[in-house]
């Protein structure tokens, strides 16, 4: 470390880039150290769950996604489906 280096002058601290969760607390991780472990990782289950594509009941196919609650929509034969709130019953 010489007089050079950006690092040695305690005045002047190296950021480095913040991330914005963790690894270990995923999606829930915007709550900070609010709400308790065992509620976070219960939203972290339902939340990934209802981002991923469910199978169509009409065609067949992984291509319906949620609107909104319990509104689905099926990119392949464009039906609207009125059902579970977070993620499609199998």
């Amino acid at each position: 470390m010489g007089p050079d280096d950006p690092g040695s002058n305690p005045g002047n601290p190296i950021f480095t880039n913040m991330t914005s969760k963790s690894k270990k607390t995923k999606s829930a991780g915007r709550f900070g150290a609010r709400y308790g472990r065992r509620v976070k990782t219960e939203l972290v289950e339902i939340e990934k769950k209802q981002r991923v594509k469910q199978k169509c009941p009409f065609c067949d196919k992984k291509r319906i996604k949620r609107l909104s609650k319990g509104i689905w929509q099926c990119k392949k034969c464009g039906k609207k489906v009125a059902s579970h709130t977070y993620f499609l019953g199998e």
